[in-house]
């Protein structure tokens, strides 16, 4: 098979093995809102040592590093502005990816990735290891941190939400249930998209805490409700569509297929389930994204889901009691969409 790398070997390797510094340079970046710092102009090192209490030569060479990495822009020696790659990092930007930033470069998280040698060995959480609690355990004894999660997950769904609204046909359906929707900001994209279509938001109390407020932003509110409850004991009736995105990736095969089960249970005879999730070829090829494979490990490591083929996809929905219809990538977010029908 083709190779990957387009560098030369030793130039490809430097950089995977230097990669793990990028993160905490990035990670600290955001962590200081240094691009907020910054803002839309520019600014010197000294001034920025002397705001966060930092000496002046190391405050240069981190914001050299983040210059090299695409983040920030050096207009002028010593003088930094912020570039488009940092302007997501900006926390008052809209589109920012700042929490999911902060999330994947977050401590805990990425010292459950220390531990990586003992989920290969058992194919248990190395998070769980570390923490001695599951990952969602650990984030209700820490409520920031929960609440940076729920920010990141809008702000990963907020890049597919679109793509999800044009890229599937919605005509023919009455109601959508959003299964894990969260804040809401994928149903609020669908209503507005199809007018004719109502929702309702299903998560813990919790993940749909900022829901009321996502759906009065996007004036859907008037044809969404918000129900809570727990997926694993079932999901609400009713509805001729389930929406689930990025649900079952992160789950075993067990679980995944019981959050299904409910929603064949709960589905109009004519409806469909469709889940938004990244789909992986039978083998890695030579175009492939290291995301979708990172994070299948991450799913290992941070708790017990996985990334799945389509052939995955097919005894899933068969041990829930569908039938698989139709897997389509939808452009250019590298997730597709799989349906499924009862029976």
């Amino acid at each position: 098979m083709e190779e990957r790398t387009k560098n030369p070997p030793w130039q490809s390797l430097v950089g995977l093995v230097f990669g793990g510094m990028a993160t905490q340079v990035v990670g600290l970046a955001a962590r200081l809102k240094l691009p907020d710092a910054i803002g839309d102009g520019e600014r010197g090192a000294a001034d920025l040592a002397a705001e966060y209490g930092m000496r002046e030569n190391a405050m240069l060479r981190l914001l050299r590093a983040l210059v090299a990495l695409d983040v920030l822009t050096e207009a002028s020696p010593g003088r930094f502005g912020v570039a488009q790659v940092g302007e997501l990092l900006r926390a008052d930007r809209p589109g920012s990816m700042y929490a999911l930033a902060r999330m994947i470069t977050e401590p805990a998280m990425l010292s459950a990735w220390q531990n990586l040698e003992f989920s290969l060995r058992t194919g248990s959480p190395a998070f769980e290891e570390t923490f001695k609690t599951d990952f969602f355990g650990y984030l209700a004894d820490h409520p920031e941190l929960s609440r940076l999660y729920n920010a990141a997950m809008s702000q990963g769904t907020l890049s597919v939400a679109e793509a999800v609204a044009k890229g599937y046909d919605f005509s023919g359906f009455e109601t959508v249930v959003d299964v894990g929707g969260g804040d809401g900001t994928l149903i609020s994209a669908v209503l507005r998209a199809h007018p004719g279509l109502r929702g309702v938001v299903y998560d813990s109390a919790a993940g749909a805490s900022a829901a009321k407020q996502t759906l009065d932003r996007a004036a859907v509110a008037e044809r969404c409700a918000v129900e809570t409850g727990d997926f694993f004991a079932g999901v609400p009736g009713g509805a001729d569509l389930y929406l689930l995105k990025s649900i079952v990736h992160g789950w075993d095969d067990n679980r995944a297929g019981t959050i299904l089960r409910h929603c064949r249970q709960s589905v109009a005879p004519h409806g469909r389930i469709l889940m938004i999730e990244h789909v992986l070829p039978d083998e890695v090829p030579p175009d492939a994204n290291p995301f979708t494979y990172l994070n299948d490990l991450n799913l290992l490591v941070n708790g017990h889901g996985l990334e799945r083929t389509r052939a995955d996809f097919e005894r899933l929905c068969d041990s829930g009691g569908l039938t698989l219809t139709g897997i389509e990538p939808l452009p250019p977010t590298g997730f597709c969409w799989i349906e499924a029908r009862p029976g």
